[in-house]
């Protein structure tokens, strides 16, 4: 019952963490609504903004040219009415012939679930393995967005502490986390923020010790694959497959960054009939989305997926800013790992806090993001799906801001 008398406002009506989730931003959003405001009165062009990963090349011409088919070729109920709470059958049949074309997997229709993007995806997977005590590890640096995706669908956020030479896994301190209560490892790979892919090496040390400690505590440890950055690589870079090396395996995915189609909202969570109670897991993951009612994804990018599912992004723009940024900045004086995908650069902060090196840039005008959301407060992201002349204006600041902190 809502309250409309009087001056009495009683904020027990409120889920008090729901609020103060509601009542702050996170950081990236935070520096990216400051930049707004800024460039209000100084102008947008006097703006250096590498706070946000807003894909910045086109769509591929056949994404706008399926969307356009799709409108013209179909009536408008089949177009913009509902579809199944799991997604068009012929969306998810699309998406496996691609997987499987590319992967030599032998996934079926049945086995993805789409959503609105790949959040809604990896909040139904963790709420679906949230029973008691359960506990889910992140890598650092990880997604900033993790912690309240994990921590308000049921479960306790594990952080293994960051590699901050190669941004592969400290595997020591990943087993000591492991335990009876564990029911997922997060990998993201290429990674936000480090633009770094996880080896095959890697994965494959991840999957003998999963596999080894699942036994010992006498149930699966899934792996979470979050992937929206899968096909942003580089240099000729692998991408494993997660599911062809480790089979308890739940993937989620977006088709925003690869696509270039951020605010159309579409991915899928990935359940493989080789994992652990793959049936049963796929139906919690289902339950899941019910349950926040991100069921029935838009019915347009759905038809537009299911004609498109194989095409790639042109990534000349993000290379070159990859290595122009990289290559000016190093020269400078910065520390960072080269970049293999997604389109970030981790730096570490000259001064040894990203916080404070944020806000000496913020005076100049140039906006990166401190790493401590990431579980690195040391280091700071740059995005460089940027504007190519952005960058080139930009690197004059950061020598400044180098120089200045060298002396």
């Amino acid at each position: 019952m809502l309250y409309t008398g009087g001056q009495r406002k009683d904020s027990t009506m409120f889920v008090k963490e729901m609020y103060e989730l509601g009542s702050t931003k996170n950081s990236i959003m935070e520096l990216f609504e400051y930049g707004l405001e800024k460039a209000a009165v100084v102008g947008r062009e006097n703006i250096y903004d590498f706070c946000i990963g807003n894909p910045s090349i086109p769509a591929p011409a056949g994404l706008n040219e399926a969307m356009i088919s799709v409108l013209k070729e179909m009536d408008s109920l089949s177009v913009h009415g509902y579809t199944p709470a799991a997604g068009l059958v012929e969306t998810r049949k699309a998406i496996a012939d691609d997987l499987n074309e590319r992967y030599g997997t032998s996934l079926r229709y049945d086995n993805f679930y789409i959503t609105c993007g790949a959040a809604p995806a990896f909040c139904a997977a963790v709420s679906a393995l949230a029973v008691e005590n359960a506990e889910i590890i992140v890598i650092a640096p990880f997604f900033n967005e993790y912690r309240p995706y994990i921590e308000k669908n049921g479960c306790k956020l594990q952080m293994v502490p960051a590699d901050t030479e190669n941004f592969q896994i400290r595997f020591d301190d990943l087993e000591s986390l492991l335990n009876k209560n564990t029911q997922a490892v997060v990998v993201n790979s290429p990674n936000n923020p480090s633009g770094v892919v996880y080896t095959r090496e890697t994965l494959e040390k991840l999957a003998e010790l999963l596999t080894r400690k699942s036994e010992e505590v006498g149930h699966p440890i899934y792996i979470i694959a979050d992937e929206p950055y899968r096909e942003l690589v580089y240099d000729g870079v692998e991408v494993p497959f997660i599911p062809t090396i480790y089979p308890n395996t739940i993937v989620c995915y977006s088709y925003s960054k690869c696509l270039s189609m951020p605010g159309e909202r579409l991915g899928y969570a990935c359940v493989p009939d080789q994992a652990a109670d793959s049936a049963d897991l796929y139906k919690a993951i289902a339950g899941a989305a019910r349950v926040t009612g991100h069921i029935c994804a838009p019915s347009l990018q759905q038809l537009a997926i299911a004609r498109c599912a194989h095409l790639r992004p042109d990534l000349e723009m993000y290379d070159r800013n990859r290595k122009v940024m990289y290559e000016a900045l190093t020269s400078y004086g910065y520390e960072s790992t080269r970049p293999t995908g997604a389109f970030y650069l981790f730096v570490k902060a000259p001064n040894g806090n990203a916080k404070e090196f944020s806000e000496m840039a913020k005076k100049e005008n140039l906006l990166v993001v401190p790493g401590d959301d990431f579980g690195c407060p040391s280091f700071f992201r740059a995005s460089t799906c940027v504007n190519p002349d952005m960058v080139d204006r930009s690197l004059p600041i950061f020598k400044k801001l180098i120089d200045q902190i060298n002396g």
